[in-house]
């Protein structure tokens, strides 16, 4: 039998794009196991296979615009339609510069103004109690052709068997029009016991309601898509750092302005003061203060000069340079942003889940009410003229909307938000779960400190001379990818000596690398190479002890398995690292330190940082084990690192929280980048964390208490006290407001 592989799956019935694991349900024919969106496509498709699968071809990986739901970022599909579990306007996966005006949203302004037009008169003869013919022929455009996309939705909810609001919008307006077209048309047809309206004698006619719903959900509507619209305002911002041209020079030093899209690795480009840096690179010529606040939200410009780094999108302000592209297009640090800010918005929270369960029996729940309340008035109350206006009231005022936007509206909002800070969250889960936080354990070199040692220190025992033994270690270190061997290269190099070539070069993770230069095996690492080696270390392990006690790092240098000096380096502290401690600390979150340094060095970086708990020695491999010990301890712990090797230590905390200084792998393993690598942003991630639940909750919150106090009133539950109804028109306001008020309340993350 053919199995799922990963990926998305079709519906072979509507067509829809599904996750397999979260796909309503399943269908095996002809040994291969189909997917389907709803418990209705999964029984046409059982009920006649063959009709399906003749009518679809197998689906063609084209490139193109895809569009996905806000409420369900599972729904993919190719065209802008309403999503068929719930009904909202599809939106594209990647907002691009290039997109035009959003059809739908130009389309419910349309329909609105054209409802606005034809509803006043009718509200006011509705209320004036005349000319019911007038308000037939003037509420008939309203309903049919202004709202005829909430019947279409409303049908398709059916078909699917997803009720979503729009099935109680198109029921409650339908209703109330059908009803009122009979009496005035035929009203021999209805029975006696609706004649005499709620005000008076005669057959009751609420086309002033059915106009006003319409009006009011589609002023909901277009007010909805305006804002949802301004929440991808983040992703444009971000798209508009990039410029559309560069200037590329040729191998003679003549400058062509090409397109970027033209742009490839290796190019030299010129960038000229005020103009923005247009790709990933190096500088060649030149040096200039760099704005870098709209990728890392540090305000102050950044000093670059010959050999630095430079971020495409960034803003050069005062001299020309000359770079060397090196990651261009969907390889840049910008376009990794974007994509990173998309998926993230798309991503669903744990917290989501409640509402996702509520959702579910909440339509149902409604029609059930509905008809309740239809039968109790009809039976105890009044009449039944007063049993269809409330039942159609308690199908208009109910917004499960509310509820399905609370949690996603404000995940898109932060998201947005957080990378213009300079954080970039992965996933929702991250965001949700860094404000729970209780410990940090954060590696040491390249997240504590700058990841860029230098040296320092050269001891020998007198057997050759600190330049030879400094020539030999750098001659095998270069063959090496470590940031220790690259810094004892630039010392060599400094000192201008002149180095060799090795042979049978070896690194053994977590000890050292070793190979033959002139037929000597040359051994540079750790203890534990010495010790593997069988060297005696001695008197040189004193003198390392003594560097240790300063804060270095210290290699061990060994000719055929004799120890014969020693190097010392040392990886300066961020500047902003113990800052950044002290603020996680007042906020209550424990900071530990795993590093694979010796722990004398490791203890001496520590105390200057105030870290009590430090886990030294560490190999790669046991870096996840140490997270996992503290989590068994009952703590939520964060993990920052910037290497290959804190992958797996990432992967494995609550919160993984990556560099973006460091390395491609532990980014992909985190949930969370600091794009300056400057721990700081944790403290700003968890501040915006805090916000955004507390957002959450709130939307959560209003939209739960609006529901249960809305539903009941539009029943009529108030009348037997105080003698209050609710409008149908007043219900369908509330309905309106109450998804405008929930992304309007996320939209405030903007401001945090």
């Amino acid at each position: 039998m053919e199995q799922h592989a990963g990926g998305t799956e079709v519906d072979p019935v509507c067509g829809m794009k599904i996750d397999p694991a979260r796909a309503a349900g399943t269908h095996t024919h002809e040994n291969h196991i189909y997917y389907f969106c709803s418990r209705g496509c999964t029984e046409k498709f059982a009920a006649n296979p063959a009709k399906y699968l003749t009518k679809r071809a197998p689906p063609k990986k084209t490139e193109g615009v895809i569009y996905t739901c806000p409420m369900h970022p599972e729904i993919q599909v190719r065209e802008p339609i309403p999503c068929p579990l719930c009904g909202m306007a599809l939106e594209p996966m990647m907002i691009s510069l290039d997109d035009p005006p959003n059809p739908e949203l130009l389309d419910m302004r349309r329909r609105f103004i054209f409802a606005a037009i034809f509803t006043l008169p009718v509200f006011v003869l509705g209320m004036a109690e005349k000319w019911a013919m007038v308000q037939l022929a003037l509420s008939a455009p309203v309903v049919l052709w202004a709202g005829w996309p909430f019947f279409v939705r409303g049908v398709q909810s059916v078909r699917t068997r997803a009720l979503n609001m729009f099935t109680l919008i198109a029921l409650g307006t339908s209703a109330a029009f059908i009803f009122s077209t009979v009496s005035v048309l035929f009203p021999h047809l209805l029975p006696r016991t609706f004649h005499g309206g709620m005000h008076g004698d005669g057959t009751p006619v609420y086309f002033e309601a059915a106009a006003v719903i319409i009006t009011l959900v589609l002023l909901g509507q277009w007010l909805e898509l305006i804002a949802r619209d301004r929440a991808g305002n983040a992703i444009r911002a971000l798209l508009r750092l990039a410029p559309k041209t560069a200037r590329k020079l040729d191998k003679t030093g003549a400058e062509t302005e090409i397109p970027l899209e033209q742009l490839a690795e290796g190019d030299r480009l010129r960038v000229r003061p005020g103009e923005q840096v247009p790709a990933d690179g190096v500088i060649l010529e030149g040096a200039s203060a760099i704005d870098e606040s709209m990728i890392t939200g540090e305000p102050l410009p950044v000093d670059k000069e010959v050999g630095a780094k430079v971020i495409g999108g960034t803003l050069n302000t005062t001299g020309a340079l000359v770079i060397r592209a090196e990651r261009v297009g969907q390889d840049s640090l910008l376009a990794q942003i974007v994509r990173l800010v998309a998926e993230a918005q798309r991503s669903r929270a744990p917290i989501q889940r409640l509402a996702d369960v509520v959702a579910s029996y909440f339509v149902p729940a409604v029609l059930a009410i509905a008809v309740l309340t239809f039968a109790v008035w009809s039976i105890w109350g009044p009449g039944y003229v007063h049993g269809l206006v409330n039942a159609v009231a308690v199908l208009i005022i109910a917004c499960p909307c509310a509820l399905g936007l609370a949690t996603p509206m404000s995940i898109m909002v932060a998201t947005g938000r957080g990378a213009s800070l300079g954080i970039l969250v992965k996933n929702a889960e991250a965001l949700e779960t860094m404000e729970k936080v209780t410990v940090l354990a954060a590696d040491k070199t390249g997240t504590l400190t700058e990841g860029k040692p230098i040296l320092l220190s050269v001891r020998t025992d007198s057997s050759l001379t600190e330049d030879v033994l400094l020539a030999l270690a750098a001659t095998l270190e270069q063959l090496s990818e470590h940031p220790l061997g690259a810094a004892i290269v630039r010392g060599a190099q400094e000192k201008k000596l002149e180095l060799g070539y090795a042979e049978d070069f070896d690194s053994i993770t977590g000890q050292g690398i070793h190979g033959k230069i002139g037929g000597q095996t040359i051994s540079v690492g750790n203890r534990k190479m010495m010790d593997a080696l069988g060297a005696n270390i001695g008197e040189l392990d004193r003198q390392a002890e003594i560097l240790r006690a300063e804060g270095q790092t210290v290699m061990f240098v060994a000719i055929d398995s004799r120890a014969v000096g020693i190097l010392g380096l040392a990886d300066q502290i961020k500047k902003t690292t113990e800052e950044a401690i002290r603020a996680l600390r007042d906020s209550g979150v424990k900071v530990v330190m795993i590093t694979g340094d010796n722990r004398t060095t490791a203890e001496t970086v520590a105390k200057r940082l105030g870290i009590e708990r430090v886990f030294a020695d560490v190999l790669p491999e046991n870096k996840a084990e140490i997270v996992a010990q503290l989590q068994r301890e009952g703590e939520i712990v964060a993990m920052a690192g910037d290497g290959i090797n804190d992958a797996p230590a990432l992967a494995r905390a609550h919160v993984g929280i990556a560099m973006g200084t460091g390395t491609d792998a532990a980014m992909e393993s985190a949930g969370l980048t600091l794009v300056k690598g400057d721990l700081r942003g944790l403290a700003r991630a968890r501040s915006l964390s805090r916000a955004t639940m507390k957002n959450i909750r709130q939307n959560l919150f209003f939209a739960f208490v609006y529901n249960v106090l809305g539903v009941p009133i539009a029943a009529g539950i108030l009348f037997p006290f105080f003698g209050i109804l609710l409008s149908p028109m007043l219900a369908s306001l509330a309905m309106s407001l109450s998804s405008v008020s929930v992304i309007a309340n996320a939209l405030r993350l903007r401001r945090v």
